[in-house]
């Protein structure tokens, strides 16, 4: 043997060892390499006359290592399913004979490209922006396309610099920046200007900016998938409009408003302080329906259904006492009410709200059922999962009760043959008397007689939720012999005003009651080896994941991920500058008392469990820095610690596939080094692959 092939041979052994430390891939559960096989389906747009339904397959490629979208077209009854295009957002034209679709296309950036559907040839590109383009509506007489874009606003200032020398090369001026919001279509670029509306001919031509002024259309807290409508004579749109912050650091948070496309006009049609979102015009153009809330003191607050007449007047709450928040707003035909999806313990299910009569379920179940279009016969189309299958299209009658009918089995193949972690939901009181709600997944050979180690994973936000959607994360620890934990703490959505607000001005609170007694509810089932308890969370549960072991060394050990840990210096840092004086009642210049007691890095010298951390190199909403001043606390104390910093991420490190599958490695690899004994001593183990 040559001393080459001798030493490949040592590296492949050492390589695999490292790999069986990590996970034992098999053909039967769901390891990391089956991930590249998941395909993500979404955005199910039946046409107008009901006969057709398109929707959005995502697929990995592998040699780019990014996930890629095409559009698929079937008949209404599930029929000769196929590949159209490659793109995203797919819509509808009125007539049902055209789309309208994103793709990438030159001068650069994502251009607008209408497909006439029983037409031979090529796609048509309709536009030639130089900036990325979003929101693209047909206008009801099908001639006109709306969307929204960066407008950027480049500031001047003149100064009387020294002539350069010929053939000198100094460096480029500085890019003069004024304000304190980042770009929404380029994540984490500093950048001067807004997201206005604009209008094309559908069969091309110049674009035409509609709106002006320092402003964005959508971007506020509740923006939603629409943040605007036509009206349906096609000769106005009605827009959500988010206000920059004011001289004195408050915040506008959004209004509704009115534009004549013709003259650009705009008059206000919703203006009272607050949140307003998703404005949605009647059939009959008369009434506009849109959510929100009131501005108020509160951290959060959970969105409610309105009415406003298009001309103007008062504004009407429709929703009654249906304390959720409504999203994907769609009126009826006859203009009776509005349809809308509901998050609601854990399930997403279609509820209608009449104007008259208050708000009714149209579906229920254990699953998350989404509305993403409907027909003018009230048919609709949607996506459905449930804890032991990805999302599925879905088509259902909003007039009649009934279960929806399935249209795809695309990941059907993925599924097959493989043994999939249980899922089992969880309720138990908490602090204060509060009742909360979680699931556990076990391992696929679960036996109740043995132990297993315990994986709690927190989710985001706050002001979110785990639900009872396929999640490959979880099933892929379940299927490396781990008991999932995940919960939904006060603050999460999906449970009324009362419960989100058990955090307000309190964040972290009550919350980590609710994670630690969720933790004691499962140990009370007598599966789980204390020896081997683990803890993590991205965002929020970084936050959380970091609080936690700051306040108690029961883990034995931690994967905190793109966490804030200095609520302080996150002011400075993150795409949202003021976005967290919310969670305290006083500027800090004012009073920093809440802002250091809040900080995980304030209770760093408690902490004694192994910690690794993970962040994106590119994150502006939980930017590095964060993670880089608790990694050095956590040295100076002498706390075991790796920082790993991903490359080519922004917010969260699994955009790209093969982020995806290294932090669930690493995170399994780091857990299988600890234990901690009764006595809360840690103890490593023997593990191959340490760096």
């Amino acid at each position: 043997m040559t001393k080459l092939k001798y030493f490949m041979l040592i590296a492949m052994i050492a390589i695999g060892s490292s790999a069986r430390a990590q996970e034992t891939f098999s053909p039967t559960r769901l390891t990391t390499d089956h991930y590249f096989d998941l395909e993500r389906i979404s955005n199910a747009q039946i046409s107008p006359d009901g006969a057709r339904i398109v929707y959005a397959r995502q697929q990995i490629n592998r040699l780019d290592d990014k996930w890629e979208s095409s559009i698929w077209i079937m008949n209404a009854d599930g029929s000769q399913n196929r590949f159209l295009a490659k793109g995203s957002s797919a819509r509808w034209a009125p007539d049902s004979k055209r789309l309208l679709y994103f793709a990438e296309a030159e001068p650069g950036h994502t251009q607008i490209f209408i497909r006439w559907i029983n037409i031979e040839g090529p796609a048509t590109q309709v536009t030639r922006a130089t900036e990325n383009l979003a929101d693209a509506r047909w206008s009801p007489d099908g001639k006109s396309i709306a969307f929204s874009m960066f407008v950027a606003e480049k500031p001047k200032w003149t100064i009387g610099m020294p002539a350069e020398p010929k053939g000198a090369k100094w460096t480029a001026p500085p890019r003069i920046v004024q304000s304190l919001h980042y770009r929404q279509d380029q994540v984490g670029y500093l950048d001067d200007g807004h997201k206005h509306l604009f209008v094309v001919a559908s069969d091309g031509g110049a674009m035409r900016q509609l709106t002006s002024g320092k402003w964005s259309i959508g971007a506020g807290e509740l923006a939603g998938p629409v943040p605007f409508d036509w009206t349906p004579d096609s000769k106005s749109v009605v827009i959500q409009a988010s206000r920059d912050f004011n001289a004195d650091l408050t915040y506008q948070r959004s209004q509704l408003l009115v534009v004549d496309v013709a003259t650009g006009a705009v008059r206000e049609l919703v203006g009272k302080p607050g949140e307003w979102s998703s404005p949605t015009v009647s059939p009959d153009g008369k009434i506009v329906a849109f959510t929100g809330y009131p501005t108020s003191d509160k951290t959060h607050s959970v969105a409610d259904l309105y009415v406003v007449a298009l001309a103007g007047g008062e504004m009407r709450r429709i929703s009654g006492d249906f304390d959720r928040d409504p999203v994907n707003l769609k009126w009826a035909g006859d203009g009776s009410g509005v349809y809308f999806d509901a998050d609601d313990h854990g399930s997403h299910n279609i509820e209608f709200a009449a104007l008259k009569g208050g708000v009714r379920p149209v579906t229920t179940g254990i699953h998350i059922l989404t509305m993403d279009s409907v027909s003018n016969d009230m048919m609709a189309a949607g996506t459905l999962s449930d804890p032991d299958h990805p999302a599925e299209v879905m088509r259902y009658d909003l007039r009649k009760s009934g279960e929806p009918a399935q249209l795809t089995t695309i990941n059907s193949a993925f599924l097959a043959g493989k043994q999939l972690g249980k899922t089992q939901e969880i309720s138990w009181t908490s602090s204060g008397g509060v009742k909360v709600q979680g699931w556990y997944i076990t391992p696929p050979d679960f036996d109740p007689t043995k132990t297993y180690p315990l994986i709690l994973e927190i989710h985001g936000g706050p002001y979110g939720n785990y639900n009872v959607g396929f999640n490959y994360m979880w099933q892929n620890f379940a299927a490396n012999g781990f008991v999932v934990l995940y919960l939904n703490p006060r603050g999460s959505t999906g449970y009324g005003h009362a419960f989100s607000d058990g955090i307000d001005h309190n964040y972290p609170g009550p919350d980590y009651d609710d994670l630690m007694s969720g933790v004691d509810a499962v140990l009370a089932r007598g599966f789980v080896d204390t020896t081997h308890m683990y803890v993590s969370g991205c965002s929020g549960g970084g936050v959380l994941s970091s609080w936690v072991i700051g306040h108690n060394n029961r883990f034995a050990a931690a994967a905190v991920r793109c966490p804030v840990i200095d609520w302080l210096s996150m002011t400075g840092h993150t795409d949202l500058p003021l976005f967290t004086y919310s969670f305290f009642r006083k500027p800090f210049w004012e009073d920093p008392t809440d802002w250091l007691s809040h900080s995980s890095l304030m209770q760093v010298g408690k902490v004694t469990t192994p910690t690794l951390l993970m962040t994106g190199v590119l994150d502006r909403r939980t930017p590095m820095p964060q993670t880089e001043e608790y990694f050095s606390a956590l040295k100076e104390r002498g706390v075991p610690t790796t920082l790993l910093q991903f490359e080519g991420e922004f917010h969260g490190t699994g955009s790209r596939p093969s982020n995806w599958v290294r932090t669930q490695l690493y995170m399994m690899s780091w857990f299988k080094r600890y234990s901690r004994e009764a006595n809360g001593k840690i103890v490593t183990t023997a593990a191959t692959d340490k760096p």
